[in-house]
């Protein structure tokens, strides 16, 4: 006999169970549509359709041609001839009337402007002159000579909050040095439009601000742009006249977090009941004693969901224009949100408890990839949320491999450990028992520990947990004062850290896995210590996108994921921070309830000042 041949020959037993698991796999996700689908009545068929079709009528209406929602809002009068009314007319929130109708919010006269004495009629005033400014503009851009008509122009730079300021650059609003005033000032600019004197002020403190040349100007792309762009669609314009400055808005988050995390909760909710409906009256009995293993059960009752979940996520990413990285991006969401609602289906006693757990992860996983996306534009804690990246994709920025990654990366690990951690609990003595959700979640942890190396590994796979806490607490303390956020970030995370280190040695504890001994604890302890070292490492692709550059980045991850010259000098400190902290854990976890609670209190102690020393130490 050959190599080759003895080769062939270990290899088809490989073969042959890859296929096997397959065809289970394939055969249960065959029996879970027809299933499911004798179970769903027309109703529900239908208003999950209605869903699906207008959260893409809306993503693509945003995208397509933004948002009118105060069409016609206040109503002008005016006279068909005078030099006002284009302005007016083009503006989607103002509406013409004859200046003899009493029922408008202003009316505009050859000579000056009649405002009534009520906050509605000062507000269609201003926005009337904003009307006239755009309209200005809008004329001022068909100009051929653009240096001409735009002298000045702005270019917004956001920094990091006490970011230093490079030299020669303002950041007071004053005026700049070409003539133009920056800030404070009035636009005053005519080019045969409508009279500027009905234009508006706009300040730009805070920011940088150039005046340019003929060059700048045609450089800075003022020609050619209309109202509803997918400039402004996506946060505003940055580069321009001082009036064409805009803030930037994160109306595009909150477009697509609708369009797409909508329809995913229509999908847990259905793939949730199906779970827990295996439980109730052992339905799922008979699945567990067939020869199929649990993993091959749970995937073959999730295919369908998600493939589900893959088919609205396409569709909606091809109305509103989105491309190959816009679904990656949002499949993990999906994932995520499936395997969440799979444990806690797992751990549900109830639907009751079923539908608290859904709504849960519905509010804390819209909460995770909306919040940080408003800040799209403004600073890296946006790629935090995948939802970032299809922002980007749709206004055609590049995308790095690494973004990607420290986007895409955390959901994705997360979402397979909680697959994980809930097929381990698919067995009789946890499905068909009521037990109370922590107690499932100790059962979950238990199940895979079965040796002391057991330790070390859970500990390294709770580190996308970790991360997505301490991204998430990142990005709610960021809007806060400095000073008050590093204390607070450096306990979030000590607090994450601890009791990801200890809550599955607590479990081997209270199952009886290992010996309550002195130095059966310190193994565990050290066990679990290295294995988080070995996991956290992992963290260091936050440096490819510049997450440390901010205040909190460093406050979180400089401990253990600093620059190569300080890392070199502080490898071993880390890992003897992890171990012995997660010693004094393990040490109360042998003694019971009450000491392991006083001795995670103390681990968060001991982390906590380790963690200001070495931030005190960096500077």
């Amino acid at each position: 006999m050959t190599d080759r041949e003895s080769a062939s020959e270990s290899t088809e037993p490989i073969r042959t169970r890859v296929v096997a698991h397959l065809r289970a796999v394939l055969r249960i996700a065959r029996w879970e549509v027809s299933r499911s689908a004798g179970t769903v009545d027309r109703k529900t068929v239908v208003l999950g359709l209605v869903a699906v079709l207008v959260a893409g009528g809306i993503a693509a209406g945003a995208v397509g041609s933004g948002v009118a929602i105060d069409q016609n809002l206040y109503r002008v009068g005016i006279a068909s001839d005078s030099p006002y009314y284009d302005a007016v007319e083009q503006s989607p929130v103002l509406e013409p009337h004859p200046i003899s109708n009493a029922d408008v919010e202003i009316v505009v006269s050859e000579t000056h402007v009649s405002v009534k004495d009520t906050q509605t009629s000062r507000a269609a005033y201003q926005t009337f002159r904003e009307a006239v400014q755009s309209y200005n503009e809008r004329q001022m851009r068909l100009e051929a000579n653009q240096s001409a008509a735009f002298p000045v122009v702005v270019t917004l730079q956001y920094r990091e909050r006490g970011a230093l300021v490079p030299a020669g650059s303002r950041v007071d609003g004053g005026s700049g040095d070409g003539g133009g005033t920056a800030g404070g000032g009035d636009d005053s600019s005519n080019t045969g439009g409508a009279d500027s004197s009905a234009g508006s002020t706009d300040e730009t403190g805070g920011v940088d601000v150039d005046s340019s040349d003929a060059a700048a100007a045609d450089d800075a792309n003022l020609g050619g742009s209309s109202l509803g762009s997918a400039a402004g669609l996506f946060g505003g314009d940055t580069s321009g006249s001082p009036a064409s400055i805009s803030p930037p808005f994160p109306f595009a988050s909150l477009v697509l977090a609708f369009a797409f995390l909508v329809p995913m909760n229509f999908v847990i909710q259905a793939y949730g009941s199906s779970i827990l409906n295996e439980r109730v009256n052992r339905r799922g009995e008979l699945l567990l004693v067939a020869p199929i293993a649990p993993g091959d059960i749970v995937a073959g009752k999730t295919l369908p969901y998600l493939a589900g979940t893959v088919g609205i996520t396409v569709a909606i990413a091809a109305v509103i224009g989105g491309g190959l990285v816009s679904v990656a991006a949002v499949i993990p969401i999906g994932l995520l949100f499936l395997s969440s609602t799979f444990v806690g289906a797992m751990f549900a006693r109830s639907f009751k408890e079923l539908t608290f757990v859904t709504v849960t992860v519905s509010v804390f996983l819209t909460t995770y990839t909306f919040v940080p996306a408003i800040f799209t534009n403004v600073t890296p804690i946006a790629l935090i949320s995948p939802l970032t990246l299809v922002v980007r994709d749709l206004g055609g920025e590049a995308i790095s491999l690494g973004e990607f990654a420290f986007s895409v990366g955390p959901i994705l690990f997360a979402a397979l450990v909680l697959f994980l951690l809930g097929t381990g609990v698919y067995r009789e003595e946890d499905m068909f028992t009521q037990r109370s959700v922590p107690l499932k979640f100790l059962d979950a942890l238990d199940s895979r520990i079965s040796r002391p190396r057991s330790i070390a590994t859970l500990s390294a796979l709770s580190i996308p947990f970790v991360f997505i806490a301490e991204l998430l607490a990142i990005a709610v303390l960021f809007v806060l004062p400095v000073d008050v956020t590093v204390p607070l970030v450096l306990v979030a995370v000590a607090v994450v850290e601890e009791l990801a280190k200890s809550m599955h040695v607590y479990a081997a504890f209270e199952k009886a896995r290992f010996e309550r001994t002195i130095r059966v604890s310190l193994l565990l302890g050290a066990l679990s210590g290295l294995g988080f070292f070995l996991g956290e490492k992992f963290t260091a692709i936050v440096q490819l996108v510049g997450l440390p550059s901010l205040t909190l980045g460093q406050a979180a991850f400089a401990p253990s994921g600093i620059g190569l010259a300080a890392a070199a000098g502080l490898l071993v400190a880390p890992l003897v921070l992890h171990a012995v902290t997660a010693s004094v854990t393990a040490l109360g976890a042998s003694r019971g309830k009450s000491a392991y609670a006083f001795a995670l209190v103390s681990a968060i102690g001991i982390h906590v000042v380790y963690n200001l020393q070495v931030v005190n130490t960096l500077g």
